[in-house]
Formats: C-alpha cells, structure tokens, sequence
C-alpha cells in the first residue's frame, strides 16, 4: 500500500489554514499546520513533507525566508508561496527564492489542485513532459476531430521557439495547454511564469515586467527583477494579454523584439531569452481593428494561434471527458468511483457549459457531494435552469432574460451614479419600461402568471428586477470563478450589497 503523501500548510489566518487543509485532505494528503515561522521551523525539525505552502507575512517573519531554508535544507520538498491578489512582486520573489509556483488569495481550488498535483508530480522526479501532460489529461482529452487536431498541433508547436497565442473562452484550459507547450520544449527545464495581465496595476507593470533599480522612484529600496528577467532561459505566459494597456503594449513590443529589457532607472539594456505565450477569452483581432490593442504587437504575438474549442463544440468527448474527472475526484477523496446515471448524461448534454470544463468539472465535484451513492442522477447535478449568456456578453442577463432594447444601442450594467448596477432610479433607462400586459412579460421572459391584471406595471416591477439581477450576479460569479469579492466588484456594488442580493434571490 502505497504511503500517505503529507503537507505542511503555514498561515496565521485560520480560516485559510482550514481551507487549505481540507481541499489537500480531499486530495488524499495528510497535513499538518503551523501558524508561525517558528512552528513551521519545529515542524520541519521533526518531519518530512512532500510539499509546503506558505504565507507570505507571518507574526514573526517572512514567507520567503522559509522558502530558502526548505530549498537549502529540503531540496526534494516542492513549496509554493500564498501571496495577495495581485501581488506579482511577492510573486517573483518567491520563485526567485526556490518555490516552484505560487497561488494568489482569494485562494482558487481548482488552480491549487492543479498546482499541489504539478508539485507531488515533482517531487516525485517523474519527466518533465509526462508530468504535465498527466496533470492536463482530463481537460485535454478527447476524440473529436477539434481536440485531435489540437493535440496535433500542440505536439508540433513545442518544437519550436515561436510565440503562441492560444485563442478559448474562459474555462477551456488556455493555462494548461500553455504548460503542455513549455513541459514538452525544449525549455522543459527552465522556469515558466504566468502573468495575468489583468491583475497588474497600470502604474507598476514597466516594474513588473522589466524590474527596477534601486532608488529609481519611492519605494524602490532595492534592485528588483522583473518577470521577463525570472523567465529567462523559459517561457512567459501573458494570460489575459488583452488587458495591457496601450503604453505597456509598446513596451513589450520592443522586448520582445529586441529579445532585452531596460529595468526601470537602468542605464543599459539586459538581455533576456524568453519564450512568449499569450492568451486571452476576447476577440483580439475585433481589438486590432477598433484601435484598441497594437496591431504590430498583435501579429509579433500571434505568430503560431492556437484555438481551444468550447465544451459544447465537442459534446461527444463528454461522456469520456466526465468520466476521466469522476475518476480522478473518486481518487483524489478516497472513495469508491462515482460515474453518470444516463438522465444525468442527458441533462450534461443538453446544457451549454458557458464555463467550459472547469464548470464541468465544479458541477461533477458538486454532484459527487450531494449524491445519496455511486451513481449521480440528474436532480445531483443542479444544473442552472436557464442558459448562462454566450461568451463575450459581459455580465447581461441571458437571451431569455434580457429586455428588448433600441436598436443599435447596448443596455449598460455599469455602476450608477451610486455605485449600484441596480438601483431603481436607473433601471428604465438601462433596461426600459417593465412589461404592461402577458405578451409583453411572456417576451421579457416573465412567466404572464406573476402578473396582476388589476396593476400589471406596478405588481411585475419586482419580479422583473429580480430576474433581471438574478441573472446579472449568476453570470458575474460565474465570470469571476465565484469570487464574491471580484464579483462585487464588477457588478459596482459594495461585497456587503452583494451578500444582501445573494441571500435575498437565493443564491448559493
């Protein structure tokens, strides 16, 4: 029988020491916590560990100080860093210091399972381009002619040192082909950093992506290196590219070009030998040609385009594909293997997975929860009653839902002057009148039984709000992988308003 695989998890915020230890339970592994440097020291003192993960600030020092004695002293123990959303500088530092990955709170759990299995696989030495293909064998698999050719093709592109741009809605595994495209380069052995471009302020990307000198603005109390510079010798990956700013996208240009960087205060150029891998879920050519990304950029960056298909463009592969995942959650929690009821095949089938393979896989792990036994039915599954919104609709309620507007115009769900996506005061010039009559509700997508024949505008008002909300916050959570925080944000409410709407619609 094989040993249980142990973690060592180090945090002073108890709730996310919980977290972490009951998503790496679920996985199999045996954790132990510590709420200090010094707990963590006493416990690496008396034990052995197949992987850490670490806090950046503790009570009595820093995260990364423990990152360099567990890769001095523990070389065959993976760790990864806990950093601040956002917080690339932390980041790279960690990777700088030995850790191998590093994972950004809010803390995402399929992100970490992903991590924590790339870091056992690690640990275990096995070779690089069979770890990672392992690790994305569920969410690349498939026999459809598009995942044949992808797979193909991806096969042909690790060759090669050209730039990638992989092209995919949200949830298809852009990331992971990315990783594929690296672990089976010749980069293998050097290092691969991801970027989301989204989540780095538009002040501090030159020093982000190009590092700084000492004293070169306030705050710059050292020299610090950029991304391009703890990419070197591997692979950049640019996820959400679209997101760069005009004045940052000459910038890369250049570097990519000239294959060097000029570190912020820097009076010379250093050269750097990155490999550049892009992605986005937008439509960057639409971009190109509203002006609102660089077209030389664009081709430099696209010189080798990859698309990944959405689920419902390859519902053949589901069956398979859900059965792999089964496979893997049974495994990971230590259980006999869940599979499908055919009602609950039909059910998957007939519904368009807005969120791609990672809302498949969260609706199995839910399932799998909820069940009574082995074999998961259609009611197991909770399915959303109405369609999500296609790709790129940007927080609108769905066709179904989404109120007839003048043609040509877009019905806003911008923040209002309040701060508030919702407020009554907006809401006929954001979405027009409420419905008069049953015809009118009935193409609203209000069932005509709500309303009350004696004051039909007055009585649907409500019911027709909630719908219209209902729909908005669904599709937010589902575009910001259920972050109420993120979520919040991008609806323009404040977290508490948007704790008060979940509660009050019914929102899980």
């Amino acid at each position: 029988m094989a040993e249980t695989r142990s973690a060592l998890v180090v945090d002073d915020e108890r709730d996310i020491r919980e977290l972490l230890v009951m998503a790496l339970g679920r996985m199999g592994l045996r954790c132990d916590t510590a709420s200090s440097l010094a707990d963590a020291r006493n416990q690496l003192a008396h034990h052995r560990y197949d992987l850490c993960l670490t806090d950046m600030r503790l009570p009595d020092g820093s995260g990364m100080d423990l990152v360099a004695e567990i890769s001095q002293k523990f070389p065959e123990t993976p760790v990864a860093m806990i950093t601040a959303f956002g917080n690339v500088e932390a980041a790279v530092e960690a990777l700088k210091a030995g850790a191998f990955d590093f994972v950004a709170k809010p803390v995402e759990l399929g992100m970490l399972r992903d991590m924590v299995r790339h870091a056992l696989d690690l640990r275990e030495k096995a070779p690089a381009p069979a770890t990672v293909v392992d690790t994305v064998a569920a969410r690349l698999y498939g026999e459809s002619p598009a995942m044949t050719a992808l797979r193909t093709t991806l096969a042909k592109v690790a060759r090669s040192q050209a730039p990638v741009y992989i092209a995919g809605e949200s949830g298809v595994g852009k990331e992971l082909v990315a990783r594929t495209i690296h672990s089976e380069g010749g980069r293998a052995d050097g290092p691969f950093v991801p970027v989301n471009c989204g989540a780095i302020p538009a002040e501090l990307m030159e020093s982000e992506f190009f590092g700084h000198k000492k004293g070169s603005f306030t705050g710059a109390h050292a020299d610090k290196p950029g991304l391009f510079q703890t990419a070197d010798g591997g692979t950049l990956f640019l996820d959400e590219v679209a997101e760069l700013p005009m004045h940052m996208q000459v910038k890369l240009l250049r570097a990519i070009q000239e294959k060097s960087i000029k570190p912020v205060g820097a009076n010379v150029e250093v050269p750097v030998d990155v490999r550049i891998l892009s992605a986005t879920h937008k439509d960057l050519a639409r971009m190109v040609a509203e002006g609102r990304f660089r077209q030389d950029l664009y081709y430099r960056i696209n010189v080798i385009e990859l698309r990944v298909p959405p689920l419902r463009e390859r519902l053949d592969d589901l069956p398979g594909l859900a059965a792999k995942i089964l496979q893997r959650l049974s495994t990971q929690q230590g259980r006999e293997p869940a599979n499908l009821g055919t009602d609950a095949l039909v059910a998957l089938r007939a519904y368009p997975f807005p969120g791609n393979v990672r809302e498949l896989e969260n609706v199995l792990e839910r399932a799998m929860a909820l069940a009574d036994g082995d074999t998961l039915t259609a009611g197991d599954l909770c399915l959303p009653v109405t369609s999500a919104p296609a790709a790129g609709s940007h927080g609108l309620p769905p066709p179904g839902m989404r109120p007839a507007v003048p043609a040509g115009s877009t019905p806003p769900m911008a923040p209002s002057a309040t701060g508030s996506a919702f407020s009554s005061s907006s809401f006929n010039a954001t979405f027009g009148p409420p419905p008069n009559t049953p015809a009118e509700a009935a193409a609203a997508g209000i069932d005509p039984r709500t309303l009350d024949p004696r004051d039909t505008a007055t009585s649907a008002l409500p019911s027709y709000i909630e719908e219209v909300e209902r729909a908005a916050i669904e599709h937010a959570l589902k575009e910001n992988r259920y972050n109420k925080t993120k979520t919040a944000a991008s609806l323009g409410i404040t977290f508490r308003a948007l704790r008060y709407k979940l509660k009050k619609l019914g929102i899980d």
